[in-house]
């Protein structure tokens, strides 16, 4: 109980030391989009040939018309109570926009992350218990190769191959392909929803229709963790408490898993915290290539056409992300290594 009281205390502390740089992000993100070029009035206005007059409502419908430190007072006013404003584009309050395409967003990060973690730890443990040998290098060759190649270029390979040639996967379009009826909107996971609408073959079909882009994303984050998990485990290795384990004659496999890889781990904890804070708002060309309804793409398409407010919601919702992801890889780290809440 003390260990677990400690981590969400330093937890706690942690959030209320974000709370500055969660404000930082609010104005910075206001300033920039007010100076970037475009007049979203303008676009909105029926284009370019839009009257005056015309224009001027939509400034005022804006609150364009308003001087800067006024519309910056205004806009952080309904941040504070929960109104991020409303799209152009859609209509709709942009909160009400970011609850529908989160959850897609979520659910294509995720399961690229587990991808990830899978294939990068044995990677990594395998390339550390043999360097500098053939496997190694291979396994480095693969990260390289990772890494160097764009989502979007290895997004399209993947749908050449897996989906023109072989014909294995589904229509690279959305979520779910059109002969399959969505389930009842409960949590906006669909491999979820799915389940608990007591539908196998919409579930399978939405897992088919997730693999590739999962995959794409998967790819080009393989390579910081299983490089990380490399050299976490070569330290580990070498340390003096492997050494103790191997003269009373443990099991190597005893030896690899219960003492050096759980000591390596946790370098492995933080960066997939980092890595999926930056998956989740860096995907942007997966959801473009495979037409995936999420937040980035959404935000993207505002930024296109100068529409202020989602690209803002967008940019505090990722900070807010990356505060939430940080705290709680606080609350494993701690629990993965008890020595850690003392520090």
């Amino acid at each position: 109980m003390g260990m677990i009281g400690a981590t969400l205390i330093r937890a706690g502390q942690r959030f209320l030391s974000s709370l500055p740089a969660l404000f930082g992000v609010l104005v910075f993100t206001f300033l920039l989009m007010r100076v970037l070029p475009g007049d979203p009035a303008v676009f909105f206005a029926s284009g370019p040939n839009a009257g005056k007059e015309e224009i001027e409502v939509i400034r005022k419908q804006l609150g364009l018309d308003k001087p800067m430190p006024e519309q910056l007072a205004i806009y952080l006013y309904d941040v504070g109570r929960g109104n991020l404003g409303r799209s152009m584009m859609t209509g709709q309050p942009v909160e009400k926009d970011l609850k529908e395409r989160l959850p897609a967003s979520l659910e294509l990060t995720l399961t690229a992350l587990l991808i990830a973690l899978i294939s990068a730890v044995p990677l990594g443990v395998v390339a550390a218990l043999r360097p500098n040998s053939l496997i190694d290098h291979g396994v480095r060759l693969f990260c390289s190769l990772g890494v160097c190649v764009p989502t979007f270029v290895s997004g399209l390979l993947l749908i050449y191959v897996f989906y023109y040639l072989l014909g294995l996967a589904p229509d690279p379009t959305g979520r779910v392909d059109i002969f399959t009826t969505p389930p009842p909107a409960r949590t906006g996971f669909l491999l979820i929803d799915f389940l608990l609408a007591g539908d196998l073959d919409g579930w399978w079909a939405a897992v088919r229709q997730l693999m590739l882009p999962a995959f794409t994303m998967a790819l080009f984050v393989i390579a910081p963790l299983a490089r990380i998990t490399r050299a976490s485990m070569l330290v580990s290795l070498g340390s003096e408490f492997v050494r103790t384990a191997r003269s009373v004659g443990l099991s190597r496999w005893r030896i690899v898993v219960t003492y050096a890889l759980r000591n390596a781990i946790l370098p492995v904890i933080t960066i997939a915290g980092i890595v999926f804070s930056t998956m989740l708002g860096a995907n942007v060309l997966v959801e473009k290539v495979f037409s995936w309804p999420g937040v980035a793409s959404y935000a993207l398409d505002a930024l296109l056409v100068s529409d202020y407010a989602p690209v803002q919601g967008f940019v505090l919702l990722m900070a807010s992300v990356f505060v939430v992801v940080n705290l709680l890889v606080d609350v494993l780290y701690g629990i993965a290594d008890p020595r850690a809440t003392v520090a």
